[in-house]
């Protein structure tokens, strides 16, 4: 057992941090994500961690940190969260000053607030998700979080910023703000399809670190959520899941349409959103009238003149097709796309 001068030098220089998140699943996308917010220099680097197919993990109040790889290694091996929990603490000396919430990628989660954690602490689970805070304004932070995220639409990390939002608005760390996070998972979601870090954000120290978690989060999806949307929605169309197919098309569509409410004129924008359908062969009309706005604006833009090409070619006006990719053969000859889809407009 520690003696009082151990525990109060560990305690100086590990001082317990008040912090609010939430753990979550949505089953079926796979998306597996941790949001968290708290008065606590770069909380982001010590109580989030996720795996896709896997799970999730908050360690919290005094964190441990081993509780996050070795609770996910637990959910790889087949342990239902409950019983995760019950391994990570069984041997933790300092039990009762953690706090951990624990969700798996099939939406069973649980959770464990300690008997010393500063008031209020508590938690609340549910089927595919668990919230837990210490050091609150009280008991309706949590509360606030969950109605929030049961009630919010979208994907998860539209869901999970919701939560906090609604957690800071109800009174939040009782200490102040400092440090926000936001971290989702799924199968190839990230860059380039290389990795599954799907959204990966980190506010370490601000004065208001969730308003600008979410400020980062809608340019992380304009820049990295649209490609990953059609590249996941193209492979669920290979694999005939064609209903999870049209729904990350068009959720890559609704960024992408928010994005033209800010910059209705922005030619480069409506080009990306039209090849994005005419790609795909999907909304051909609204793609038409995508690109046509477009080639009005910026006449003489080779890149989108190809995709009116395309556009119009899917939807059987071969003859408009040839006459933009002549043009954009003409405005930019040494490309071999443009000279190989006008040989296919052409039928040679």
């Amino acid at each position: 057992m520690l003696n009082l001068f151990v525990f109060i030098s560990i305690l100086i220089s590990n001082p317990p941090s008040g912090t609010f998140s939430i753990v979550a699943v949505d089953t079926v996308t796979g998306e597996i994500g941790v949001a968290v917010a708290s008065r606590f220099l770069g909380v982001g680097a010590v109580v989030p961690y996720a795996k896709a197919d896997v799970g999730a993990v908050a360690t919290q109040a005094w964190g441990n940190t081993r509780f996050g790889p070795r609770g996910l290694e637990l959910l790889k091996e087949g342990y239902a969260p409950a019983q995760v929990l019950s391994i990570l603490l069984n041997d933790d000396t300092l039990r009762e000053q953690r706090q951990v919430g624990i969700v798996n990628a099939h939406g069973e989660s649980a959770a464990f607030t300690g008997k010393s954690c500063l008031k209020w602490a508590g938690h609340i689970t549910g089927a595919g998700y668990s919230i837990q805070g210490n050091i609150l304004a009280g008991e309706q932070v949590v509360k606030a979080m969950e109605k929030a995220f049961l009630e919010t639409e979208g994907e998860l990390g539209d869901r999970l910023i919701a939560a906090l939002e609604a957690g800071e608005k109800a009174g939040g760390d009782r200490r102040g703000k400092q440090s926000a996070a936001l971290v989702v998972v799924r199968e190839g979601g990230g860059y380039s399809g290389y990795n599954d870090r799907y959204i990966d954000i980190r506010v370490d120290d601000s004065p208001d670190p969730i308003k600008e978690l979410k400020r980062i989060y809608k340019l992380w999806k304009r820049t990295f959520l649209i490609d990953a949307h059609g590249r996941i929605g193209d492979r669920f169309k290979r694999e005939g899941k064609n209903k999870l197919a049209e729904l990350e098309y068009s959720r890559a569509i609704t960024i992408m349409d928010e994005a033209l409410k800010e910059k209705p004129n922005d030619p480069d924008l409506l080009n990306n959103i039209a090849w994005f359908m005419g790609l795909r062969g999907i909304r051909l009309t609204e793609a038409k009238e995508l690109i046509d706005r477009a080639m009005a604006l910026r006449p003489n833009d080779a890149n989108i003149l190809d995709t009116g090409a395309l556009i119009y070619y899917k939807l059987g006006n071969k003859r408009r097709a040839i006459e933009l990719e002549e043009k954009a053969v003409k405005l930019d000859p040494e490309n071999k796309y443009f000279r190989k889809m006008l040989m296919r407009y052409r039928g040679e």
